[in-house]
């Protein structure tokens, strides 16, 4: 992908089949006729769609963990469908089972007992590989990510921030099974907390300080409600790009239209609902108000400030499942996944209210803002 003519309007749609599968449904604005989101989302400008790849997202017994339990297979078909709108693709390992992101990197099941040098070996056959299927399948992305979210590391305990070496190695080796078996694709490094510069400062400078592998980009994901003001983000995109000289790409982010409970929608009764990402508690952290109206304000004013990036290397974002409507059978996880991560659950899906499509899968002001931008 040349990063350096490309402006990204990009959506991760990696739960998207789960939710059609589900019964969810899309409408384009004013229509009654029901479309595929990918199709209603490329008309209004949206020009790359995201996956996330999982290793193994089932338990011993087959049992799927769920949010689009996303392995190879189910990849192969989204990309397929990518390819089909004519619109390129990034992959995004997470080198996990499952959920990957500052909070967990578990490693996958059948790395469990790997030391460091077998980890890095199963990142390198693990990356090839795939890229090599997604190859012989003529579905090569034009971007990866070999890593999700890496702030505090991947593969824990031994890739975990400070053991900079181990996550310098296990990362490195992403990049080089990238740059072996798909040279035309760029590689995004990618950190979440997007207004923080002095984690982006402490991680790059040690990534690079370790012999890290060389890549295309940095990725950032910036939620408004857990990382800063847009003005944190300017910031830190500012000093990103006079220090390393990158394009960069908010690599996920959303906000909010509405704060009521989907729990309806889902067939759930309140008391079985995990809750909203962004409730009532997270809603006085962000500078738009929770509404539609706001929501495309948010999205128009954070697309000037990626622009405004110094020597043109602000080259776009990618807004985080815009398509996952809260339909009975789509959420987070399964008991399966819960027993993977660790937690107790529930499983509903919180991020609905953050679509770019509301409870009824019609299309909101958001979704079409950035045809005026």
């Amino acid at each position: 992908m040349d990063l350096q003519h490309t402006l990204i309007c990009g959506v991760d749609l990696s739960s998207l089949e789960e939710v059609e599968a589900c019964g969810g449904a899309f409408f384009d604005f004013g229509s009654d006729s029901a479309e595929a989101a990918p199709v209603i989302l490329s008309r209004h400008g949206w020009n790359l769609i995201r996956l996330r790849l999982w290793n193994d997202p089932y338990d011993e017994l087959g049992r799927a963990y769920g949010a689009g339990t996303n392995d190879l297979a189910a990849t192969i078909c989204l990309a397929a469908r990518a390819k089909a709108l004519g619109l390129p693709w990034m992959l995004d390992f997470h080198y996990s089972d499952f959920w990957a992101d500052p909070g967990k990197q578990y490693p996958p099941k059948a790395w469990a007992d790997l030391d460091v040098e077998g980890l890095e070996q199963a990142v390198y056959d693990y990356t090839a590989r795939t890229m090599t299927a997604l190859r012989d399948a003529d579905l090569l992305p034009d971007l990866v990510a070999p890593g999700n979210e890496l702030s505090n590391g991947l593969l824990w305990p031994l890739g975990r921030v400070p053991a900079w070496e181990n996550l310098t190695r296990f990362v490195s080796a992403g990049v080089r099974a990238v740059r072996d078996t798909a040279p035309t694709a760029s590689v995004m490094l990618h950190l979440d907390n997007g207004g923080n510069q002095s984690l982006y400062r402490e991680w790059f400078e040690q990534y690079s300080a370790h012999g890290g592998a060389d890549f295309d980009c940095i990725g950032l994901s910036y939620y408004p409600f857990w990382h800063g003001t847009l003005a944190d983000l300017r910031g830190n995109l500012h000093a990103l790009a006079e220090r390393w000289g990158k394009p960069l790409i908010v690599a996920e982010t959303s906000t909010a239209f509405t704060l009521e409970d989907c729990s309806a929608y889902e067939g759930l009764r309140p008391d079985q609902k995990r809750g909203l990402a962004v409730g009532p508690s997270l809603a006085d952290r962000t500078e738009y108000p929770i509404t539609p109206g706001g929501q495309a304000a948010f999205l128009r004013d954070l697309w000037q400030t990626i622009r405004q990036t110094p020597h043109d290397l602000g080259r776009g974002l990618i807004w985080w499942e815009p398509a996952w409507l809260p339909v009975p059978g789509s959420g987070w996880t399964t008991p399966a996944g819960l027993a993977y991560v660790r937690e107790a659950g529930p499983g509903g899906n919180e991020w609905a209210n953050q679509a770019l499509f509301d409870y009824e899968g019609k299309a909101l002001p958001a979704l079409k803002i950035l045809e005026k931008n």
